[in-house]
């Protein structure tokens, strides 16, 4: 049933779309059917996801995989590092069982294995299908040419750079527009191996979880393509049809070598977010140390954290969260922006359930699943400027914005799941 609580959510949706659109550099060209039929497209795939048994039944097994995946993983990790990755023959005795989960042993070591695989499926043709389906889709959809569409797809499941290597032969080429959406859209979406991670962080506080987190990055792909249409919007003189040319794209000579630079990869993304979870994190806690020297303000001393739940609970109300979990939500929000979405969604992990209602962890879910973020910032510009490094300074000026492009499509896809009713998600 559609209840207040539903209408809640087109608050968000409407705010955020009039927040874009003062921020467009032509408030004249604003893209309406692509808007509406981007937000049509997200509600949709949700019903469907979720509402038709057939396609349930397919999602629910995508949670059976992600545990597969974890445990294998495990025996992997356990094989290297023993008792660290948390296995039951510890040398001591265990008091607290919440204590053997460790970041850098439960979660990194998953990235990596999803990365091998992904290679591995590539090479087998059989995650470049799946892309180039998702491709044709983009471009019939939201009438995106064919190396941008492409770029989107791939991006959605291996990462916000290197999708774009896939027509890195096209990009010199891309106009404006096309350039910040890859950027834009690469921010609002996660990779495979991320989803795998943040679904084996949620398993324990989120019913189904991988389902929520595997729909959530690829509904979120509509929304970051239309909200950087209507910052940037196309210019159609310059983006004209082309003829689509795979041959640059990646290649592997064997299975075997497929696995081994599948690893090597997955072992550079593994060592940035580790590194950057470290600093980000050492950097709040010096600023939240400098902030405890000033007196307490409501019975607790400022902070960060505080200071971004302030800010975003508003956004995080009108996404459709009680009012009672916005300040937490809210916080979650600018924790994701940032300290990265793993910082946010292991926090939110650690809430006590009766500190969070159920629907509010859903809506979250969705908000927080995207890589916008400030250290994203950095890995965009380093990124492309090895891509196209004609056109560094071009995207130096717009990566900030394809930040909050980014961040604002994952609270859109937020508030459209919000005005979807909660008997969808199976009480969830």
């Amino acid at each position: 049933m559609f209840s207040l609580t539903n209408a809640q959510s087109l608050i968000g949706i409407v705010a955020i779309l009039a927040l874009c659109w003062l921020l467009s550099e032509n408030r004249s060209r604003f893209p309406w059917k692509m808007a509406l039929g981007a937000l049509v497209m997200q509600a949709v795939l949700v019903a469907a996801l979720f509402g038709l048994p057939w396609l349930r039944t397919g999602l629910s097994g995508v949670g059976v995989v992600v545990e597969g995946l974890a445990s294998s993983t495990q025996a992997g990790v356990a094989f290297v590092f023993g008792f660290l990755a948390g296995t039951p023959a510890q040398p001591y005795a265990v008091t607290e069982a919440g204590g053997l989960f460790i970041f850098a042993f439960r979660v990194l070591p998953v990235i990596l294995v999803v990365c091998a695989l992904a290679a591995l499926l590539w090479h087998w043709r059989i995650l470049k299908w799946i892309t180039q389906v998702f491709g044709v889709v983009f471009e019939r959809t939201m009438g995106l040419r064919g190396a941008p569409a492409l770029a989107t797809a791939t991006t959605v499941f291996m990462g916000q750079v290197e999708g774009p290597i896939f027509i890195r032969a096209y990009l010199p080429g891309l106009s404006r527009s096309e350039l910040f959406l890859l950027i834009a859209v690469g921010m609002s979406c996660v990779s495979g191996s991320t989803m795998v991670a943040y679904a084996t962080i949620l398993a324990g506080v989120l019913p189904n979880a991988a389902a929520h987190v595997l729909t959530a990055s690829i509904i979120s792909a509509p929304a970051g393509v239309m909200l950087a249409r209507v910052l940037i919007p196309r210019n159609p003189l310059v983006e004209k049809p082309e003829n689509l040319d795979l041959s640059a794209g990646k290649t592997y000579e064997s299975s075997v070598d497929a696995l081994i630079k599948g690893t090597t990869d997955g072992l550079q993304i593994v060592l940035n977010v580790g590194a950057t979870l470290i600093v980000f994190v050492s950097l709040v806690a010096m600023v939240n140390g400098a902030l405890g020297l000033f007196p307490d303000i409501n019975g607790a001393p400022p902070s960060v954290e505080r200071a971004l739940g302030l800010l975003f609970a508003p956004l995080a109300w009108a996404m459709g969260v009680s009012w009672a979990d916005a300040p937490t939500a809210g916080s979650l929000l600018g924790v994701k922006l940032v300290l990265t979405e793993f910082t946010a969604f292991i926090r939110m992990a650690a809430l006590p359930e009766s500190g969070f209602d159920d629907r509010s962890r859903v809506i979250m879910t969705y908000a927080l699943c995207g890589f916008a973020n400030v250290a994203s910032v950095g890995i965009n510009v380093a990124g492309y400027s090895v891509l196209v490094p004609e056109r560094r300074g071009e995207i130096m000026g717009m990566v900030w914005k394809a930040m909050l492009s980014g961040f604002l499509a994952t609270c859109l896809t937020g508030a459209v799941v919000g005005l979807m009713p909660a008997a969808l998600f199976g009480g969830q």
